[in-house]
């Protein structure tokens, strides 16, 4: 008869088992290897490697010299600079190693492996094992008394792990390279343990950081920050958290993590992860596991572009944003004062989210033609205010049915467009609340940003041409100066600034020109020797303040000719112009969304004017000048695309005003024999053409600036000498639809 009998070992008994164990470990080693017991011994070079056994209190200096393994037990421990180990066991001891080569045996735990409460330091040096792990921090068994490793400006590398610690221990990297280079290898494993890289490189085979528990130590967290640094899981992800485990990840200033899998994070075994992100940009995925929980955080103008999935809580701070890739689900999304991107403009995704709070924007895309859409689905509370940025196109045409953008199910949250409108096409479109939803409404119509340029361009030809052309008239007192009888070359350069109110189109623009003419003038041979003409040549460049932000140029070059005839005895004149443009026009729109739409175009214009008057002389060398004028200018059609899409053509435009005026002032004679003329003008004229139709995306506008303005003027005109004139005049108008709040030119004419 025979009996078994089953004992389950008592820790009491455990702990002297492997006490022995370790003793009988030790004392085989000890019999092999040389044992040092003084302080202060050394190793150079010469002599035929050696094992060392260093017993407590002992003390031992490798010095450029080649050793086999070494084992350390409350000892202290120096490699310097060019020398040569086998891995080296640290118990309860101090190591220090410079400028040299760790090189394990294939049958070693770790290249070096320090336990119970040791401290290493690595410097400029390299640790390797080709079939298990470069190193270890740990403790001994049941005990709390981790060991610290830092290693500076050195390369870890193993194949099953470049570097592990267990519970209490400590890694800490500063401009090192720690990899794992087995296809299922781990770069840094974290069992309950602690790691801090800085400007450094993890790598793993399978994942760059594996995160579980030290089973003995009782569910303690796994801590993981990084500064400046990068993990990458060649196979998997970069970080890996599972078996239970607590994990603390703190990825700041510039880190990245990158998984060969896609996934920068995976939770999985019941963990628990808490990633906080600051002052960096990631893109993978995290992927938590049913069963497991993991919350993150998007802080100090941090970006996270990937798909979540199952993820507690998100908080999506200041100047950070999260970029989805993919349908989403939160839990609880957080925002304050970040931004949702919802991917590409062609990709269209829902995120499902049980709670929101805060305050943010969701920067979504909306295709009205088709009704595809982003969709944030609220299955809970919403709270807070928050903005949405919806995709602004020029090409588009809405159907005219709404498109639902937001469900919630119930809260107070209050969502708006920002900027209050979305641009589609030639028109804008609003938000409209419906119970908790939050809808599209393609029946609230404004006009687009583009189309607010679009018409802004074509209309500034008109203001642009008479702004070249208000310069001429200034020339009468200069030519009375010379009664019209001699030849003579003249400059102008000018500036002007107009300001066109909006009408039921919204196109209400500033522009603000510059630019210069010159000409030459002689009498005419014929008739009464009263007749003047002349051809001049200038250019001018127009600047174009528009809707939020746009802008436009209109580059102006032109040739004219002109005639004048005066009447010394009479005072009449009367003066004709005729001008050929070539107008150079560029427009860059910022739309709704913020994003940027360019076109230009060229086009001609022709212009002419006539106006006749009559200088009357009155006592004490006053005059006044009354006047009448008729101008007109016709500009060329012109069809164009804006780059995002929108159509856009004007018909020939024209432009007919109609002026009367007067001008008084003073002749003083000058005691150099000069003449100064100081005046003042006053005017009104009235645009009577009410007809320029512009078509964006084939829907008909009318650029209708007709209506009356008042001007007035001060200048001064001077006769330096016979031959010498100089003139100077500044304008102001205001009016029903075209201000101008000034005008300035100043000149100069040479006689000879």
């Amino acid at each position: 008869m025979s009996s078994v009998f089953n004992f389950k070992p008592s820790p009491l008994s455990l702990a002297l088992r492997v006490k022995a164990v370790t003793l009988l470990m030790v004392m085989a080693h000890a019999a092999e290897a040389r044992v040092v017991t003084g302080p202060d011994e050394y190793v150079r070079p010469g002599p035929a490697p050696d094992r060392f056994e260093l017993l407590p209190g002992s003390g031992l200096t490798v010095e450029g010299a080649v050793t086999k393994d070494i084992r350390a037990r409350s000892a202290t421990l120096t490699v310097t600079p060019g020398s040569s180990t086998q891995d080296i066991t640290a118990t309860d001891s101090q190591v220090r190693i410079s400028g040299s080569d760790v090189i394990a045996r294939s049958t070693a735990n770790a290249a070096v492996h320090a336990v119970g409460g040791s401290n290493v330091l690595i410097s400029d040096s390299n640790v390797i094992h080709s079939n298990g792990t470069a190193l270890m921090a740990g403790r001994s068994l049941g005990g709390i008394d981790g060991s610290n490793i830092k290693v500076v400006n050195s390369t870890i590398t193993g194949t099953n792990r470049g570097a592990s610690a267990s519970a209490y221990s400590v890694l800490d990297f500063t401009g090192s390279r720690i990899e794992a280079t087995n296809a299922n290898g781990v770069g840094v494993s974290l069992m309950s343990g602690q790691a801090f890289a800085t400007q450094s490189h993890i790598v793993g085979g399978a994942n760059g950081v594996q995160m579980g528990i030290d089973g003995s130590s009782g569910v303690l967290d796994s801590t993981l920050i990084l500064e400046g640094s990068s993990v990458q899981g060649t196979n998997g992800a970069a970080i890996l958290a599972r078996a239970g485990t607590k994990a603390d990840i703190q990825v700041r200033n510039g880190s990245t993590l990158t998984g060969g899998n896609g996934n920068i994070l995976e939770v999985t075994g019941g963990s628990t992860a808490n990633m906080n992100v600051d002052f960096s940009h990631l893109i993978g995925d995290v992927m938590v596991e049913e069963g497991s929980t993991a919350t993150l955080q998007l802080n100090n103008g941090s970006s996270l572009t990937g798909q979540l999935k199952n993820v507690a809580e998100l908080s999506v701070n200041t100047a950070s944003q999260w970029v989805l890739v993919g349908d989403s689900t939160v839990e609880a999304l957080k925002m304050g004062g970040g931004a949702v991107h919802f991917g590409a403009p062609d990709e269209f995704y829902q995120l499902d989210v049980k709670s929101l709070e805060g305050n943010g924007t969701f920067v979504m895309h909306t295709d009205f033609s088709t009704h595809q859409t982003d969709f944030l689905n609220v299955e809970g509370r919403a709270e807070g205010n928050h903005s949405l940025l919806l995709n602004a196109t020029g090409s588009e045409l809405a159907s005219g049915e709404q498109i639902k953008v937001v469900h919630t199910e119930g809260g107070d949250a209050h969502f708006s467009l920002v900027g209050d409108t979305v641009d589609i096409g030639a028109y804008a479109y609003g938000l409209q609340k419906d119970g908790t939803d939050w809808l599209l409404d393609p029946t609230r119509k404004g006009t687009s940003t583009s189309a607010h340029s679009v018409l802004a361009l074509f209309n500034s030809a008109p203001t642009v041409l008479y702004g070249e052309s208000s310069i001429l008239r200034t020339r009468m007192g200069e030519l009375r100066f010379s009664e019209g009888k001699n030849n003579g070359l003249w400059m102008r350069s000018y500036g002007n600034k107009h300001e066109v109110a909006a009408n039921k189109n919204g196109a209400g623009y500033s522009q603000t020109q510059k630019g210069f003419t010159i000409g030459a003038d002689a009498p005419l041979s014929s008739g009464d020797g009263q007749w003047l003409a002349g051809v001049m040549a200038g250019h001018s460049s127009s600047d174009l303040s528009l809707t939020r932000g746009s802008k436009g140029e209109v580059k102006s070059y032109y040739l004219g000719a002109y005639a004048t005839w005066l009447d010394d005895e009479s005072g009449l004149y009367f003066d004709a112009v005729a001008k050929l443009n070539r107008l150079h026009n560029d427009v860059d729109v910022t739309m709704s969304d913020g994003k940027k739409a360019k076109g230009s175009y060229a086009q001609n214009a022709v212009g002419a004017s006539a106006e006749v008057g009559r200088h009357i002389k009155l006592d004490n060398d006053f005059f006044v000048e009354p006047y009448g004028q008729l101008a007109a200018t016709i500009t060329q059609a012109q069809s164009y695309e804006l780059s995002n899409g929108l159509q856009a053509k004007g018909d020939r435009s024209s432009s007919v005003v109609g002026k009367v005026g007067v001008t008084a002032g003073m002749d003083i004679q000058l005691e150099s024999g000069g003449v100064l003329q100081p005046y003042l003008r006053t005017a009104v004229a009235h645009e009577f053409d009410q007809s320029n139709k512009v078509f964006i995306n084939d829907q008909s506008f009318n650029n209708d600036l007709s209506g009356s303005r008042i001007e007035m003027a001060a200048g001064v005109a001077m006769s330096v000498s016979k031959n010498l004139k100089l003139h100077a005049d500044f304008e102001t108008s205001k009016g029903k639809k075209i201000d101008q709040p000034w005008g300035v030119n100043f000149g100069v004419r040479y006689d000879f």
